[in-house]
This record gives C-alpha cells, sequence and structure tokens, in this order.
C-alpha cells in the first residue's frame, strides 16, 4: 500500500490518532489529532476510509476533507467530532507518523521539513497552511464539547494533552476562511488581466 498522509501516534502510548491539524494558531508547537480508538465503529469505519481517499491525501490538512464529509446521521463530520469531544490538542513533539508500517517521524520534524520546503517558518503553517471553506457549513463548531468527554480522552493518553478550545478552533478557520479570500482577490485581478475584453465588453452593453 501507498504511503498515507495524516496518519500517526501518540509516542508514549503508541495510540492511534488522524493528525486534523499539524499545527494550530499562535502554538506551532501543538497540534489537533483524533484517537481513533475513541470512535464508534461507523464514524472509525468512515474516518478510515476518508484518509484513505484520494480527497484525504490530496487535503493539506485532515481538516479540509472531514469539513465536507458527512457522516451516516448526516452531520459533518469535523464539525460532530468536536462537539463530541474526540479531538484534543498535544505537542508535535510527542506525535509521531506512520505513513507505512516501517517508517515514523515525528510530527515536529515534519512540520520542519514542510516549511523548509514553502521558504516560510513553522509558526505560518498554521495561517496558510489549511483550505478549510464554506466556515458557514460547520457552524456546529462553535458549540461546546462535551466536558466529561474531554476528561476521558485526556485520562487515556496519560500525555500533556489538553481539549482544543473553541476560540482557538474558531481562529484557526478565520484565518483559513482570510487567507482563501485573499488568494481569491488575486486570482480574481489576474484573470482580469488575461481578458480585459471580457469587461469592455460587459461596459459597452451597459
Amino acid at each position: 500500500m501507498a504511503d498515507l498522509k495524516h496518519i500517526g501516534r501518540i509516542k508514549n502510548s503508541r495510540r492511534k490518532v488522524a493528525v486534523v491539524f499539524r499545527t494550530l494558531p499562535d502554538d506551532p508547537n501543538s497540534c489537533l489529532v483524533c484517537q481513533t480508538e475513541t470512535l464508534k465503529d461507523d464514524d472509525h469505519d468512515l474516518l478510515i476510509k476518508l484518509i484513505e481517499s484520494n480527497a484525504g491525501q490530496n487535503a493539506g490538512e485532515l481538516a479540509d476533507a472531514m469539513q465536507r464529509t458527512p457522516l451516516t446521521d448526516g452531520s459533518i463530520m469535523l464539525a460532530r467530532f468536536h462537539t463530541a469531544g474526540h479531538f484534543t490538542k498535544i505537542s508535535t513533539s510527542e506525535i509521531e507518523m506512520t505513513p507505512n508500517t516501517t517508517t515514523t517521524l515525528s510530527l515536529s520534524e515534519l512540520n520542519e521539513t514542510i516549511a523548509q520546503q514553502k521558504g516560510v517558518q513553522v509558526k505560518d503553517l498554521a495561517v496558510g497552511g489549511s483550505s478549510v471553506e464554506e466556515v458557514g457549513s460547520v457552524s456546529d463548531i462553535s458549540k461546546p464539547a462535551s466536558a466529561n468527554r474531554m476528561a476521558t480522552n485526556d485520562d487515556a493518553t496519560g500525555t500533556k494533552e489538553k481539549a482544543l478550545s473553541d476560540d482557538d478552533l474558531a481562529s484557526k478557520m478565520r484565518k483559513d476562511a482570510d487567507s482563501l479570500f485573499k488568494e481569491a482577490t488575486e486570482l480574481r485581478k489576474q484573470a482580469d488581466k488575461l481578458s480585459p475584453s471580457k469587461k469592455a465588453s460587459s461596459r459597452g452593453k451597459a
């Protein structure tokens, strides 16, 4: 099987995780993960299927694909997993990526490599590294997650983890939306330069 993105595990407990965001706004040394074994069977199978799909593998951040994926009850995967308390904030140095059965790589090292390839710093990856769109379609993301479920996740891992707050996740999504808006504006300008006759024609008709 080809290498898979977004798959990893917590170093000390060896628990498997799906990495939802590789870095976080104002906290480049932390990531957001979903502990796959805490999911119900149906949700687990859908998440793994998504990760293995072209959509999952082509996504810069797994959250990009999750926010477009409905679960069996019709809810959006990203929003429901958040409100159900399946997401955990953890240091990138405590996560090792496992793209295949023989390779492991610290997420902190992977982020450094990606940043070098892009010619930016790791802290900049959280601003423009994700292309989460249509924030309105995941409005449930702002609902508070279950405190009891969050506590269960933290106790189970036994690491320096804490749940990502709604404000943190909202900040991440706002920055992604701002980045997308700027990119769209620039693309529109380029398109107008390539086809000025279309604009002139429109003014003539008016």
